[in-house]
């Protein structure tokens, strides 16, 4: 069976959502569009010019009416030689009924891609006001419904919602250039002077401060953390990784490694029993992936180290285990050699029912049109809830906060992506001289160690089939930190995708989880 070096998940590790925070004052003054005359278009001083929208609202929660300002935004980002390079897009959300407002938490939401805004997190999870969609299924066209989001952190921690460079409504400007800002580091500086800004604007060094990234948004927290700490020495209360990657190599089904397939059958298991796809289902989920995940590493891996030296006898036995895990015909796994990519898992997996599983959320599935392919063609997910988001998140934009009637909002933008790291990147570029996937495991290490008082909490879907969650528990535990700090970091698990908070029952978990894990590093 072909095989391709399947780098998808690595270029698109993704995902956002676009949200809330505290709030952010252009220099020029309060008020919708920044208030003060315009500048005359056209010019250097339009095209750098802030803006804002300041509006107030009401949100019940827990049965208590809170009240919050909301701020969108645009904050201007600048060089080291103090030139106009890029305004970068937030969405920020305040609460007005707090006496101190410099001790309340706050907290910085931003999705993944690279490339991905923050609609996602924003309108999904978080934000005050959130998307109603279709649960596991596509969500049928307009109208779509815009609700009081009773699951929003507003009543836990002030929030700030940032679109990266060339996302959301944040564009280059002045003397910036996409090199400027598309690449880990360049990111890593961008988001970096954006929340040194915003905290020096709005008073907040006092406030205990948390990241909290979707997917390659993990991937930027570990950087931003070590860098906010060590630049302008920041130090943060605690980081949530929402379906975590900080080693793309466990993404990537390179030739001759044999690591990802270990990684990823315990998500296939989960999604294999998820679609009853399995000959004989077993009754407890959780007690099945632990299953896998202990034969994963054991028999499985030692098999796969053999090579072609593996007998017929352990590859059939091999086959016959992994079949009863994947719910794939041994003579299936057999033909490729035990090893099974995910674009070929969620294409074979249902092909009897024409089906094509989901990467990003694997609860979803969508029309496979050949049902020859050996590969998926294409994510059903994105199709299913994609639209929904769009309009709303543009509806809201305009009516509810006053931003961006004239302006395109970019669901994904970017350029060509940097992936090399500079002097300052740290340990785990690659052996002997020579590059290989970006791994940032180590900044995070690093930022715990600068602080041993940081937390980090680790939210992971069981049908996630981007960020496998095996993987996962390899890099955290992995990161060599001290005994002492080892007990720092926690997982926690849900019975939804990569965007858990699409699932109603996970959205009220993970928001009683990131609740108390706010409370837990702000009172230690």
């Amino acid at each position: 069976m072909r095989r391709r070096l399947w780098l998808g998940a690595m270029m698109i590790c993704l995902i956002g959502g676009q949200s809330a925070g505290v709030f952010a004052q252009a220099p020029g003054g309060r008020g919708g569009r920044g208030g003060g005359a315009a500048p005359a278009e056209g010019t250097e001083e339009a095209s750098t010019k802030e803006e804002s929208s300041v509006t107030e609202h009401t949100i019940t929660i827990g049965g208590k009416v809170i009240p919050y300002e909301a701020t969108a935004s645009t904050i201007l980002l600048k060089s080291d030689a103090g030139e106009p390079i890029g305004l970068m897009y937030s969405v920020a959300y305040r609460r007005t009924d707090v006496k101190d407002v410099s001790t309340r938490p706050i907290s910085f939401y931003y999705n993944g891609g690279p490339g991905s805004s923050t609609m996602w997190l924003h309108m999904g999870a978080f934000g005050p006001r959130r998307v109603v969609t279709t649960e596991g299924e596509f969500t049928a066209p307009a109208p779509y419904k815009l609700v009081d989001n009773t699951e929003s952190l507003i009543d836990k921690t002030d929030m700030v919602f940032i679109d990266a460079m060339g996302t959301g409504y944040s564009h280059i400007v002045g003397k910036g250039t996409p090199q400027m800002f598309y690449g880990i580091d360049e990111d890593m500086g961008a988001f970096g002077q954006f929340i040194n800004t915003y905290i020096n604007r709005n008073g907040r060094w006092n406030s205990p401060k948390f990241l909290m990234g979707e997917s390659y948004g993990t991937f930027r927290s570990a950087v931003l953390g070590n860098y906010l700490q060590n630049r302008y020495t920041m130090h943060l209360n605690g980081i949530v990784l929402m379906s975590s990657v900080l080693d793309l190599s466990s993404l990537t089904f390179g030739p001759g490694d044999d690591r990802v397939y270990v990684y990823y059958l315990p998500s296939y298991a989960a999604v294999a029993w998820y679609h009853k796809a399995l000959k004989n289902r077993p009754a407890n989920l959780e007690a099945f992936i632990e299953e896998a995940r202990q034969y994963a590493k054991s028999e499985y891996a030692t098999a796969l180290f053999k090579g072609d030296k593996i007998s017929a006898a352990d590859k059939d036995a091999v086959a016959k285990k992994l079949s009863y895990f994947t719910g794939l015909s041994e003579e299936y796994l057999k033909k490729a050699n035990l090893r099974v990519t995910l674009g070929e898992f969620n294409v074979e997996l249902l092909r009897s029912r024409g089906l094509t599983v989901g990467r990003i959320d694997a609860r979803f599935t969508g029309y496979t049109r050949d049902l020859l392919s050996e590969t998926s063609a294409g994510d059903p997910e994105g199709p299913a809830v994609g639209g929904a988001f769009t309009a709303m998140l543009n509806q809201y934009n305009h009516e509810e906060l006053k931003f961006g009637l004239d302006k395109d909002y970019h669901n994904q933008g970017g350029g060509n992506w940097n992936w090399v790291r500079g002097p300052a990147g740290g340990r785990g570029g690659g052996g002997g001289g020579f590059p290989g996937a970006p791994n940032v495991s180590g900044d995070l290490a690093q930022a715990m160690i600068t602080n041993p008082k940081l937390l980090v909490e680790v939210q992971n879907g069981y049908y996630d089939m981007a960020t496998p969650f095996f993987a996962t528990e390899f890099t955290m535990e992995h990161l060599g930190l001290p005994a002492e700090l080892q007990s720092h970091v926690s997982l926690k698990y849900y019975d939804a995708g990569h965007m858990m908070y699409l699932h109603d029952s996970a959205r009220t978990q993970l928001h009683a989880n990131i609740a108390a894990f706010v409370d837990r590093a702000t009172k230690q």
